[in-house]
């Protein structure tokens, strides 16, 4: 695969809502969308991701990816929308999570893949009795400049009811995803603190996602979030590895992680593992094999956190983690995704992915559909557990 491959969640919910939903984690107005990206220069023609398919890749992929291309053509010819065409060739192609994206949509998705979003800087997290809350405000974002706290109440965007709403769909309307908003233009926003209601305009700029996180618990036990695999996220769970205190166990917290750059997944198994296999996968029968490089940090006790958000390209990471005796897993089975699809242009510039393959753990096991299964199942508590393992495994050697 590419230094631009990917595995990301699927998106079978289309247009201003697709484009939200990829990290759910990072519900950053927007902080990373949907799925991605095409090509990359550095390496093989061949860009894939995953996704969770109903109908394996096969042999005729290629004849489908000639049927969505035809269709797109004729509707061109013809003076209708080819990404309609295109998507009704997708969805009479039987494959389930194939897409068709329009060439703006994959700039967006390219660009949240790279690190970078538009929006206000502020988490947004739909409550009990469906009202959006305030999560979390992001340091030197207009959010922060226009006094916005966290445990705000968040009433309407642009004039447009929120309450009840999903929080993709006010991610949405925060982003500005339907009319295409750029950095520099204005968003109002009606909120509310205890008994105070006012109405705030703030203006989007471009932010940078946090993909990598790192804090310290009591105890000697390092917590490495890692949210999204976007562009650098491998190299960065490195360097948290390495600058961890001696003699510190780690916690590598994949809940929520719901994929992004596969590349960087195999970099940051690289950083627990001395080189060796990280998965293997198939492109329409063609067998391929990712490798981490050497030189990794195989001494220190490690804990992986899943749960039913773990997606993707964090599901390859903790299979490799898992099936290589490196880590153990802790929380709930994970999503199940592992399909292979690959992005191609279409004749207006308009991208269309169609499943052609799967990937499989170190030791054969397939993900899709199934999820991998944590080799301690916790439900609530899932950090304290994992204390309690680490202090099992013993000192680092």
């Amino acid at each position: 695969m590419s230094g631009r491959d990917l595995f990301c969640p699927p998106r079978r919910i289309r247009r201003g809502a697709a484009l939200t939903l990829v990290f759910a984690s990072v519900l950053a107005t927007g902080a990373a969308t949907g799925s991605f990206t095409a090509s990359d220069e550095k390496s093989s023609s061949h860009s894939a991701r995953t996704a969770t398919v109903g109908s394996t890749a096969s042999a005729d992929s290629g004849g489908r990816q000639e049927d969505v291309s035809e269709a797109a053509a004729e509707a061109m010819a013809d003076g209708k929308s080819p990404v309609e065409a295109a998507e009704r060739a997708v969805s009479r192609s039987g494959d389930r999570w194939g897409a068709v994206y329009s060439e703006g949509e994959y700039e967006e998705f390219e660009e949240a893949l790279d690190g970078a979003y538009t929006g206000v800087g502020l988490w947004a997290l739909r409550e009990h009795d469906g009202r959006i809350a305030v999560a979390r405000v992001r340091d030197g974002s207009p959010a922060e400049a226009a006094g916005i706290r966290k445990g705000d109440r968040l009433r309407s965007v642009d004039g447009k009811r929120v309450d009840g709403r999903p929080v993709t769909e006010v991610v949405a309307l925060l982003r500005g995803d339907a009319t295409g908003a750029a950095a520099g233009t204005a968003v109002s926003l009606g909120l509310e603190r205890g008994k105070r209601a006012w109405t705030e305009t703030v203006r989007r700029a471009r932010l940078s996602t946090e993909s990598v996180t790192v804090r310290e618990l009591g105890g000697d036990v390092t917590v490495i979030k890692v949210a999204a695999f976007t562009k650098g996220s491998g190299e960065l769970v490195r360097a948290a590895v390495a600058g961890t205190p001696a003699g510190a166990r780690i916690v590598l917290d994949l809940r929520g992680n719901s994929g992004g750059l596969v590349t960087e997944a195999v970099t940051a198994a690289s950083a627990f593992l001395d080189g060796g296999l990280v998965a293997t996968y198939d492109v329409r029968g063609d067998q391929r094999a990712l490798h981490a490089e050497p030189g990794g940090d195989t001494s220190r006790p490690l804990v992986a956190l899943v749960d039913g958000g773990t997606m993707s390209a964090a599901e390859l990471l903790t299979g490799a983690l898992q099936d290589r005796g490196r880590a153990v897993v802790v929380g709930s089975r994970t999503f199940g995704k592992g399909s292979v699809q690959m992005p191609s242009r279409l004749p207006d510039g308009s991208v269309a992915e169609l499943t052609v393959g799967h990937y499989r753990t170190p030791s054969g096991r397939s993900v899709d559909g199934s999820g991998l299964s944590p080799d301690l199942e916790v439900e609530e508590g899932v950090l304290e557990r994992a204390e309690t393992v680490l202090s099992g495994l013993g000192d680092p050697t």
